[in-house]
């Protein structure tokens, strides 16, 4: 026992602690990297540092910033998320043209950035950010007007509550030759001309879009969909939001579709039937948070049958396997209300 005693945390193997270290959060680790040499030393390893979440720490500035990038940030970088200053009384400048360029010189391998309330205003396009960036996301952020003119190796865009993206943006990321993933939620200043311009064939158009979510309230943007001619090599379509049904309308015009998740939204049997009819190559149909509406059951209505909480809609399941008998559907939290009028 004395033994025992007198072992302290020099004795582990370096594994372990760093094992034991991975479940602190980032402010946690430069904390723990005061204690010795050697705590500094463990606290560096980049297996530490590859998916680094600033988003919960309410002090961070540009000072914050730098420090992290000299004294911690480096090749192990996967994963970046930050939140900026547009919300702080603080506010003054966040994301400088000389700690991006450093970013992205010092963490070759970062693949994913999200950016949540930050002012990008200050920065004259995307082309300042690390080259290696796969994926970007943007939520509750503002950008100036030419800021998606070049962005060659982004192949995901999230764009969440961005309220100066407008139409403009939207037609300036047909020069993103690898985008491929476009997600839009709640763009205030998207409208019907702007992404039915967007719809390939053309030469400033997203023709290699194959994954597209619209989540919003506006009815204008579900409906435009609708108005156009179809959308060529889109194979995964998210709809969300209240207004879901009329963009319904037009599934039937995207041939290449195989996956479809509707979300939040409010649903008829009939709706869902009419818009999958004519989707052949669809493999993958998803209902997220959706209420079933359907009229009150008569009592003659006896081989209808039961719904439960594990299968809101047992007839729109049986009817979707005899209409689509190689689409397999999935429901998540979905309800059921029946209307009595």
């Amino acid at each position: 026992m004395d033994a025992v005693r007198c072992y302290t945390l020099d004795y582990f193997p370096e594994n372990i602690l760093i094992d034991i270290l991975s479940y602190l959060n980032v402010r946690e680790l430069v904390r723990n990297s005061r204690v010795c040499r050697r705590w500094k030393q463990l606290v560096k390893d980049q297996r530490l540092w590859r998916a680094v979440d600033l988003s919960t720490w309410k002090r961070v500035t540009s000072r914050v910033l730098w420090v992290l990038l000299r004294q911690y940030l480096g090749h192990g970088l996967r994963l970046l998320r930050l939140r900026g200053l547009l919300l702080s009384a603080r506010a003054g400048v966040f994301l400088s043209e000389s700690w991006l360029r450093s970013l992205g010189s010092k963490c070759p391998r970062l693949r994913r950035l999200c950016l949540i309330h930050t002012d990008l205003r200050g920065l004259p396009s995307c082309r300042l950010l690390p080259l290696s960036l796969q994926v970007l996301e943007l939520h509750f952020c503002e950008v100036p007007a030419g800021f998606f003119s070049e962005g060659d190796g982004i192949e995901t865009l999230v764009l969440d509550s961005v309220p100066s993206f407008s139409d403009q943006h939207l037609r300036s990321l047909s020069a993103w030759r690898g985008l491929t993933r476009l997600e839009l939620r709640d763009l205030i200043r998207v409208t019907v001309a702007g992404l039915k311009s967007c719809v390939p064939p053309g030469s400033h158009t997203l023709a290699r879009l194959t994954h597209l979510e619209l989540e919003t309230c506006s009815r204008t943007q579900m409906v435009a969909l609708g108005l156009g001619e179809g959308w060529p090599g889109l194979e995964r379509l998210s709809l969300g939001g209240k207004e879901v049904g009329p963009g319904l309308l037009s599934l039937g015009r995207l041939q290449d579709l195989r996956s479809l998740r509707l979300r939040t939204c409010r649903l008829t049997q009939m709706m869902v039937l009419r818009s999958c009819r004519c989707l052949t190559r669809l493999r993958l149909l998803e209902f997220i948070e959706v209420e079933f509406v359907e009229d009150e059951v008569r009592s003659d209505e006896t081989d209808r049958p039961p719904a439960s909480d594990d299968d809101p809609a047992p007839s729109l399941r049986r009817a979707l396997r005899s209409m689509l008998p190689a689409c397999v559907t999935h429901f998540t939290r979905c309800t059921r209300t029946v209307n009595k009028d």
